[in-house]
């Protein structure tokens, strides 16, 4: 079998074309800030998409500051959950010791969508605020298209 200069020509721009790969998110709880950090700023700078399609608590909400919002969107199984930033509990005994540094910098990355939504829920605290797929979910972010599921 011939191969023609047309099918490899074709061949060529598949290969050439990066592939995309969304990252679902489906059960995330958290981190280390400084590892979300550089982990979106990859998916950002690798222009990919970002699918809220579970829990994405603690650190995981940085995607909202790093990722471009046009990026990210929500499934109906979304849900979002905010509270301060703690120090390395191996630094402080296995006791929770909030940081301030630590709440103030999440803080400074997030959107004034999420802010707004943080202030209007009594702010930060030791306490996981949630938010569930619904209208409060979608002033902060777009629910998915049906091709992006």
């Amino acid at each position: 079998m011939r191969i023609t200069s047309l099918a490899l020509l074709f061949l060529s721009v598949l290969v050439a074309t990066p592939a995309r790969a969304d990252l679902r998110i489906t059960r995330d709880h958290g981190g280390y800030v400084e590892e979300y950090k550089a982990k979106y700023q990859r998916i950002r700078d690798r222009k990919e998409r970002v699918i809220i399609d579970g829990i994405c608590n603690s650190a995981c909400t940085l995607v909202f500051g790093i990722v471009p919002m046009n990026k990210i969107c929500v499934t109906p199984r979304a849900s979002l959950g905010f509270h301060q930033a703690y120090y390395d509990k191996a630094f402080t005994f296995g006791i929770k010791v909030t940081s301030a540094e630590g709440t103030s910098d999440l803080m400074s990355y997030y959107p004034n969508t999420v802010k707004d939504w943080i202030s209007r829920n009594g702010g930060l605290t030791t306490e996981m605020k949630k938010i569930k797929n619904g209208s409060e979910l979608w002033k902060i972010v777009d629910p998915c298209p049906e091709e992006w599921r």
